[in-house]
């Protein structure tokens, strides 16, 4: 187990440029298995949950050639289906949750799609009935082997369907249009998610010859074609990273350009943590941070009440960046309800700061009230075990902005979505050690 040993309390500057989304990664690699053709994808995250994929494709067959640091060649055209039934497979499979999209595109080009019961974060309920029951409207045979855990789906060829899912699930929005643009006739899926990585696998998939209309909307029209070609794709800036630089120059009050954001597409960020009372200035198609060495003022309702932040599918806030506002807003002046509506358990690493000295009420799993400090009293170092991704960077800003040396175990949960984090920190002042 993996562990940062972190100097906190000092302020940072310089510039950082965010890694390729990998959220985004997770569904574009799973995309490669549609065509036989050679796909290049540009601005891969180096990152664990993206090598552990790297893994599985290339364990089914998919040639994988290194162009550059960040620049893949992948080709789909001797792909090994027995490894689907392999205990190799079933260890693999478990060890992220973004597995769980390569069942679209192996069904629909090859007629089976196997996977085990995916793993990832810990943050509560993820059920993947939503894919499941998408693939049987479109023609497929579903089981489910309750014993070991893994799921099977067959069929000769898909047929087009009208699916209304049960909730906007991404990644079941993902696995349903790789499943449906190689089926017969045309699929409508209605309440399907809408968030920009979603949009850049549609466009990416148009780009090979698919037929999705609708792009961007929660009604996506896939008229289904025989084959798909080659193509190139490059993998947009996280913005669940460009949050977390927004929170660390903030709490620890430091002057930070972040590089190459893609504006268009950070939705409802920039304006929430404005309602922290962050300054963010565009520069172009960067972002820059001043110092905000008188803190920064939480601005309530209009009617006074107390603000409220809280997650919704896109266009509404990330669920994935709501564990940053939370930590940014210990040292905010003014109080905020953070209201975590979609995972019952990502809540429950707030008894770390409150160790740390923060003012936090935990209201139930899914809500907690932040009563700032207004950086009248710092938070305090002290040793911690980071839970999952978005909780693991928290607790790390949270340790840069604190007094004395702060210890992070379990480090792996922030490398799972952070490419050297410790670097990049380090590059911008950070005094941060790997153990």
């Amino acid at each position: 187990m993996g562990t940062f040993v972190v100097e906190g309390g000092k302020s940072l500057s310089g510039t950082i440029e965010p890694q390729g989304a990998k959220n985004e990664a997770l569904q574009i690699l799973c995309a490669v298995l549609l065509t036989a053709d050679p796909v290049e994808i540009s601005n891969v995250p180096d990152i664990v949950d993206i090598n552990k994929l790297f893994v599985i494709l290339q364990s089914l067959g998919v040639s994988v050639e290194k162009k550059n640091r960040n620049t893949y060649i992948f080709q789909a055209n001797n792909i090994n289906l027995d490894y689907l039934t392999s205990e190799d497979f079933k260890k693999d499979g478990r060890k992220i949750r973004g597995s769980i999209m390569l069942v679209g595109p192996l069904l629909t080009r090859f007629g089976k799609g196997y996977i085990p019961r995916p793993g990832g974060d810990k943050i509560g309920r993820r059920r993947v009935d939503t894919h499941f029951e998408g693939f049987v409207k479109l023609g497929a045979d579903f089981n489910y082997d309750r014993e070991n855990h893994f799921y099977t789906v067959e069929a000769t060829r898909l047929k087009g369907a009208y699916l209304l899912m049960d909730e906007a699930s991404v990644t079941g929005t993902a696995n349903l249009v790789m499943a449906a643009v190689l089926a017969e006739g045309t699929t409508t899926i209605y309440n399907a998610a809408c968030e920009p990585y979603l949009q850049q696998l549609c466009n990416m998939l148009n780009s090979m010859g698919a037929k999705i209309t609708g792009i961007g909307s929660n009604r996506l029209t896939i008229e289904g074609v025989e084959s798909l070609s080659g193509t190139k794709h490059r993998i947009l800036p996280d913005m669940i990273e460009i949050g977390s630089w927004i929170g660390l120059a903030a709490l620890t009050k430091s002057e930070l350009t972040i590089k190459n954001v893609s504006w268009e597409y950070l939705g409802q960020i920039p304006s929430v943590f404005g309602k922290l009372g962050i300054q963010i200035e565009k520069r172009k198609d960067d972002i820059f941070i001043p110092s905000h060495a008188d803190g920064y003022e939480v601005q309530d309702f209009i009617d006074g009440s107390i603000l409220t932040i809280s997650d919704a599918p896109w266009p509404g806030f990330t669920p994935d960046l709501l564990s940053i506002i939370l930590v940014v807003a210990t040292q905010a002046r003014g109080s905020v309800l953070i209201h975590q509506k979609m995972f019952e358990s990502r809540l429950f690493f707030v008894d770390k700061l409150i160790d740390m000295g923060a003012k936090i009420i935990l209201c139930d799993p899914h809500r907690a009230t932040v009563i700032g400090h207004d950086f009248k009293s710092t938070l305090k170092s002290t040793t911690m075990t980071s839970p999952d991704i978005r909780a693991g960077i928290s607790l790390l800003i949270a340790a840069l902005s604190a007094k004395g040396t702060s210890t992070i175990h379990n480090i792996e949960q922030i490398d799972r979505g952070y490419e050297n984090i410790d670097e990049r920190l380090r590059g911008i002042g950070a005094n941060i050690k790997r153990i």
